[in-house]
């Protein structure tokens, strides 16, 4: 009898899941606008749990090193609140060294466009004078273009339209904007407080998130998560540190073959390469643009050597550097962390290619294992 109930239980319950999943289905505009609601909710939140993880990795690594296993209990009392401060500082300086190195130059050099435009547009009008004296017959065919035909009193009608709608739309604009930014600031503020209790409370949190998990899961399923999440932390924070000295020895390769070669913006083009490096595979030709637009506007030729340089570069690093820094730290194959790559940026942008490569390289170590331990199963039967 008591068989027969539980047959029961999980017959009703499997019903009411295929019955949620169809209307869900059916509805799934009402439940993709429920579920980005939910999200735009939580956005600061989320942030803050990321910016935690973030800062967790440089956080744990000042304790281990600054403050040691120390017993003093002052110390202790002490050790995570100056661990969470010198972390979200030494983030904070080196964004500062990367604004005041590149900003500064990119003013300069704005402002050294801004005056050469004159003289090329000075340049253009001479070349184009000595074009038409060269050339009557443009002059001729200038000349038969009938400029009377055309409705000057339209064409001032509609000039004066687009200037009060585009008046209209600029104000609105503007607001559309500000009331962004004032929203963006707010959600900051608020991710960057809860990501100092996250850092502050860890311990305390995944021992309350353990015990939930413990409660509500069975023994199996509980310990298989955590095995799960053990990994993908491993993975995201070994990502996360192999990324940033992948970046950091690109940028020094760049500093240094830009020195010895006596381009100009060395430093400058090197820290910027560095920073946009962060980004997987793709990064790294960002500062490369920038790089080429400075060296241009100072010299064309050694803007064409420095696209060479990058290429050689690139390819070093692409081959030899990245694999090894990167893919080895999170275990992941070359080719899978093209994949993941390329996979991620289409769905979710500049996002997607930082969380899909320690996302492949979670799902490959399960997948990996879960085969070997069936083909030693098979071998073993």
């Amino acid at each position: 009898m008591d068989l027969n109930k539980n047959n029961l239980k999980k017959i009703r319950g499997l019903i009411i899941f295929t019955a949620i999943v169809c209307l869900a289905v059916i509805k799934i505009d009402i439940v993709l606008n429920g579920f980005f609601f939910v999200i735009g909710i939580l956005k600061p939140f989320i942030y803050g749990a990321v910016v935690a993880f973030v800062l967790n990795i440089p956080m744990g690594a000042i304790e281990k090193r600054l403050f040691g296993d120390g017993k003093h209990s002052k110390m202790q009392k002490a050790k995570r609140p100056a661990s969470i401060f010198l972390a979200f500082v030494s983030v904070i300086l080196i964004m500062l060294v990367v604004v005041v190195t590149v900003v500064p130059q990119l003013t300069k050099t704005m402002i050294e466009l801004g005056n050469k435009i004159p003289l090329f547009l000075s340049s253009m009008q001479t070349s184009l004078e000595q074009l038409l004296k060269e050339r009557p017959e443009l002059v001729a065919m200038l000349e038969e273009l009938d400029f009377d035909s055309i409705n000057w009193n339209s064409v001032f009608n509609g000039i004066v339209d687009f200037m009060k709608n585009g008046l209209g739309n600029v104000v609105t604009s503007t607001v559309m904007v500000a009331s962004t930014i004032i929203g963006g600031v707010v959600n900051l503020f608020v991710a960057l407080v809860f990501s100092f209790y996250i850092l502050a409370q860890k311990e305390k949190l995944g021992d309350q998130l353990k015990r939930v998990m413990h409660a509500y899961f069975s023994r199996g399923l509980y310990e298989r998560i955590l095995e799960v999440a053990s990994l993908a932390n491993r993975n995201f924070s070994n990502f996360i540190t192999g990324q940033c000295m992948e970046a950091v020895i690109l940028g020094s390769m760049f500093v240094l073959a830009m020195a010895v070669f006596r381009f100009p913006y060395a430093l400058l083009v090197g820290v910027l390469i560095a920073f946009t490096a962060l980004i997987p595979i793709v990064g790294a030709f960002i500062g490369c643009f920038v790089g080429t637009f400075l060296i241009m506007v100072d010299d064309p030729v050694k803007a064409i050597w420095f696209l060479v340089l990058f290429i050689v570069l690139q390819q070093v690093e692409g081959n030899l550097i990245y694999p090894h820094v990167v893919g080895n730290s999170v275990g992941l194959p070359s080719i899978w962390v093209l994949a993941a790559v390329t996979v991620g940026g289409s769905l979710m942008g500049i996002a997607g290619m930082l969380i899909f490569i320690p996302i492949v390289s979670t799902v490959y170590a399960l997948l990996r294992d879960d085969v070997n331990q069936k083909n030693e199963r098979k071998r073993k039967a």
